[in-house]
C-alpha cells in the first residue's frame, strides 16, 4: 500500500496527527495509532481502506508518547490478537502505563483527559520488542526526541519516521524539531539524522503530517533548526521570547504546527536540556 496518512482529526482539526497503514508479509500493520479519543476516527479511516480494526495484525510504534501510542492498550483490549511492536526501552511503559500517565498528567493538567483519554495497559503477551528487522522492515534506534524512539524503513524506501525527522505539516514547507521534556538531546538527535541519511530513504512518512520526498532539504533544515533552537534558549530566555521566535520560523500553517507540537512543550524540553548540561 502506498503511504497515505489516516488523518485522526486530533481535536477535530485536520493534518495534526496522521497514522499509516502498510502491508507486510504477515498482513496489514498500522504505524503509530494516536490517542484513545481518536479511535473512532481511526476505525473510519480503516473502513475507507476496506479494513476493520480486527483485520490488523500488527501495530508498529515509533515511541510511546501519547500522540503516537496512547490508544495502544485500548486497541488491544478491543482486538486481543493485535501484536504491538515497540522498543525494549518503551515496552515496560506500555505494560504498566502508570508512570507515563502520572508524568503526562503533571504536564497537561486539566486538559489531559480531553486530549489523551484512557491509557490502558498492553498485556505482556501482546508485546513484541522491536529488533533489527520487523515484518520485513529495517528497524533502528532513533533517539534524540526520545530515548526509546525507533524508525522503520521499508524496502521500497519509505521511512516511517515518527518524530525523528521532525514536524512538517504538509503542504507547508517549514521543518521544526519537537523537543518536549525530559529526554531531548541535541547531539544524540544529530547522530540519528546521520543514521537516517546513511540509509538514504526516498520518502519520509511523518505523523505530523504527510509524506515528504525532498529529503536533503528537509533534513538539512531540521539539523539547522535543532542547533538554532538550542542556541536561542540559553538560560535567561523566557518562554514568551522563545515562543515568539518559534512562530516567526513558520512560513505558513502556524495554527497546525502549534497544535501538532505546542511551543511551550518544546521550550520546556530545551530548558531541561540546558539544566542537564549545567548539572553535568
Amino acid at each position: 500500500m502506498a503511504p497515505d496518512p489516516i488523518d485522526l482529526l486530533h481535536e477535530n482539526a485536520e493534518r495534526v496527527i496522521g497514522v499509516y497503514l502498510l502491508e507486510t508479509a504477515d498482513g496489514p500493520a498500522l504505524f503509530d495509532c494516536g490517542p484513545s479519543p481518536r479511535i473512532g476516527t481511526l476505525k473510519e479511516g480503516l473502513r475507507a481502506r476496506g479494513l476493520e480494526l480486527e483485520d490488523l495484525r500488527h501495530l508498529l510504534l515509533s515511541h510511546i508518547h501519547l500522540d503516537h501510542a496512547g490508544a495502544a492498550g485500548v486497541l488491544v483490549r478491543e482486538h486481543p490478537a493485535l501484536q504491538v511492536h515497540v522498543s525494549e526501552i518503551g515496552a515496560p511503559h506500555l505494560v504498566d502505563p502508570a508512570r507515563l500517565e502520572a508524568s503526562a498528567r503533571r504536564l497537561y493538567g486539566d486538559t489531559f483527559d480531553a486530549l489523551w483519554g484512557e491509557l490502558a495497559p498492553v498485556p505482556q503477551e501482546n508485546i513484541r520488542v522491536a529488533g533489527d528487522r520487523v515484518l520485513g522492515l529495517e528497524c533502528f534506534p532513533s533517539p534524540g526526541h526520545a530515548s526509546h524512539h525507533v524508525c522503520y524503513l521499508g524496502e521500497e524506501g519509505t521511512l516511517y519516521a515518527g518524530d525523528a525527522a521532525g514536524v512538517r505539516i504538509q503542504p507547508h514547507s517549514t521543518v521544526l524539531p519537537p523537543t518536549p521534556p525530559p529526554e531531548f538531546d541535541l547531539d544524540v538527535w544529530q547522530r540519528t539524522l546521520d543514521e537516517i541519511e546513511r540509509r538514504d530513504p526516498t520518502r519520509l512518512a511523518l505523523i505530523h503530517f504527510g509524506v515528504a520526498t525532498d529529503l536533503p532539504r528537509h533534513l538539512d533544515e531540521l539539523r539547522r533548526r535543532l542547533d538554532d533552537w538550542v542556541a536561542r534558549t540559553e538560560p535567561g530566555v523566557t518562554e514568551e521570547e522563545f515562543n515568539e521566535s518559534a512562530r516567526a520560523d513558520v512560513d505558513s500553517g502556524l495554527e497546525a504546527y502549534e497544535r501538532a507540537m505546542p511551543f511551550w512543550q518544546s521550550y520546556a524540553g530545551l530548558q531541561r536540556y540546558w539544566e542537564k548540561r549545567r548539572a553535568a
